[in-house]
């Protein structure tokens, strides 16, 4: 599929700083969909590199935190992400 705006959040946004700004993002697409190189393209303009992305896998359901590691104002591409695991045993 492809990225739908309706799933984008901004957690803290800071463009002014050296801090990455922070966004979560859901959707019933899959990791390896999204860290695809262009999945955010759309948000170009918005997103820095070192920017941090908490991805909800509706799915699975899984919770990914990844950054955006490139942007050339037209491609945007976001490292693979580590998957933060939990355990509910009550």
């Amino acid at each position: 599929m492809a990225f739908s705006s309706t799933g984008w959040n901004t957690i803290a946004a800071n463009k002014r700083g050296n801090a990455p700004s922070l966004y979560s993002y859901k959707s019933t697409d899959t990791q390896a969909t999204i860290n695809t190189a262009g999945y955010f393209n759309t948000l170009a303009s918005l997103l820095s590199v070192g920017d941090v992305i908490f991805i909800y896998d509706a799915t699975t359901p899984s919770l990914v935190l990844s950054y955006v590691n490139a942007n050339d104002g037209t491609t945007v591409d976001i490292a693979d992400g580590t998957t933060v695991s939990a355990t509910d045993t009550d």
